[in-house]
């Protein structure tokens, strides 16, 4: 009996991206079985799903390819896939002849079309494939990623998506409850729901007329049988209206851990970056969030050295950080991305400044987390486990997010289980059975 080719595949950047991955991984059995490998050198098939939002992209990916082409054994293929490859398109060709295809990340659904056509290259960023039925592939069982939209319809100065992945078009709700509820027929008890701009669902179908937003959509999915935890990324927190708070603090089924991305505290500077709110907005928010929900968790995203930024503005993002005291901040210096207006601002921010911000940004960070997870210790929560480790533990997440391992065998994957904190790290919580 012949033996199945093999699939190595790098994934970089979102939650998104992954999904992705796992669309191609499934596609690609429709067409003939792959057995996934960590061995770069025994794969048939070589596929990096690239990210372009943090700095380098672009040097990191012809590093990568060097390295895949250096590695890789005789007659094995190597495609490009994801937001850089959109970006870059036939040029990727052009500077490494070596990769056999390249699919950008609005045209996941053609991976069976150019992955035995030498040259091929799909990167159209209008292609919608909101209706198209990808095949069914999950890496963990326990849990299921959904996209529910595609594109962004924003316009932030500093971001290159809206360029790599078109304009945003939402999934019918139909489609999003079967592929829901067949993941948990399969074993999932929870769904992470993904989008660019999850909150702003419902802006545009692509094939129907339908009218849902994403709180209608939230309690659409909260009806299905055997599902028992809906999480979300990322929301904007200029679609955060008081029905869609109202419905994350009051609904069982929603997790409490909400991400809500900061960028910048300066009002002058969120302006510059086209987000479309203001401190004062942003803080409201996160005020109301906490005043219906206390027990919630909020994270955050926050880019330190924007062109133009000032002593004042970012001392402005310091203290949105006091005052919503985020349990998780992602905290990036700028770095200017192509097809973006920021890129061509004057008053770009000297990389030391920027540095010195960042630093302290996060140290104060630090010290706020370092109080907030002290405080777990003794307090119970209701973990779910989702993994098994290697060295006789098992790891879950609490409601709020909050990553928890315990002593434990694959008896507890899939099972909802309190837990007592019994020793706390900035990271995660240790804890035992209760």
């Amino acid at each position: 009996m012949p033996s199945h080719k093999k699939l190595f595949i790098e994934t970089l950047g979102c939650a998104m991206n992954v999904r992705d991955s796992e669309h191609m991984i499934a596609e690609l059995n429709r067409k003939e079985p792959y057995e996934l490998t960590e061995e770069l050198s025994e794969a048939d098939l070589i596929i990096i799903n690239t990210c372009s939002v943090r700095e380098k992209p672009v040097a990191k990916l012809f590093s990568e390819i060097g390295v895949f082409n250096k590695y890789k054994k005789e007659g094995a293929k190597i495609g490009v896939c994801g937001c850089t490859a959109s970006h870059l398109g036939k040029d990727i060709i052009k500077r490494a002849p070596s990769v056999d295809f390249v699919l950008g990340a609005r045209n996941v659904s053609k991976i069976i079309e150019v992955v035995d056509k030498k040259h091929a290259v799909e990167v159209d960023t209008d292609f919608d494939e909101s209706t198209y039925a990808f095949g069914e592939y999950r890496t963990n069982p326990f849990k299921a990623m959904v996209n529910i939209s595609i594109g962004c319809d924003k316009s932030c100065t500093f971001c290159i998506v809206p360029a790599t992945r078109g304009d945003e078009v939402s999934i019918p709700s139909d489609l999003l409850v079967q592929e829901i509820t067949k993941a948990v027929k399969n074993g999932a008890k929870e769904v992470m729901l993904l989008g660019q701009n999850v909150n702003n669902y419902g802006r545009r179908f692509g094939s129907s007329d339908e009218k849902c937003d994403f709180t209608q959509l939230l309690q659409k999915i909260s009806k299905i049988e055997g599902l028992e935890r809906i999480r979300f990324t990322s929301p904007h927190p200029l679609h955060m209206d008081d029905a869609f708070i109202r419905e994350f603090a009051s609904n069982p089924k929603i997790c409490k851990q909400i991400h809500v991305p900061l960028q910048s505290g300066s009002t002058a500077l969120l302006k510059a970056m086209k987000r479309g709110y203001t401190k004062e907005n942003f803080i409201n928010r996160c005020e109301k969030i906490r005043t219906l929900c206390p027990e919630a968790t909020i994270s955050t995203d926050v880019i330190v050295g924007f062109p133009g930024e000032s002593d004042a503005d970012f001392e402005d993002t310091m203290d949105v950080l006091e005052k919503v005291r985020f349990e998780q901040m992602f905290s990036f210096k700028y770095s200017p991305r192509p097809y973006t207006e920021a890129a061509e601002f004057e008053e770009q921010i000297d990389s030391t400044v920027a540095g010195e911000r960042l630093s302290r940004l996060q140290a104060r960070h630090t010290e706020i987390l370092d109080e907030i997870m002290d405080a777990q210790l003794g307090k119970v929560h209701q973990v779910y486990f989702d993994e098994l480790k290697s060295n006789g533990r098992v790891s879950g997440r609490s409601n709020d997010g909050k990553l928890v391992f315990v002593e434990g065998s694959e008896e507890l994957l899939g099972k909802i289980r309190d837990v007592k904190v019994t020793k706390t790290s900035r990271g995660a919580l240790d804890g035992e059975l209760v």
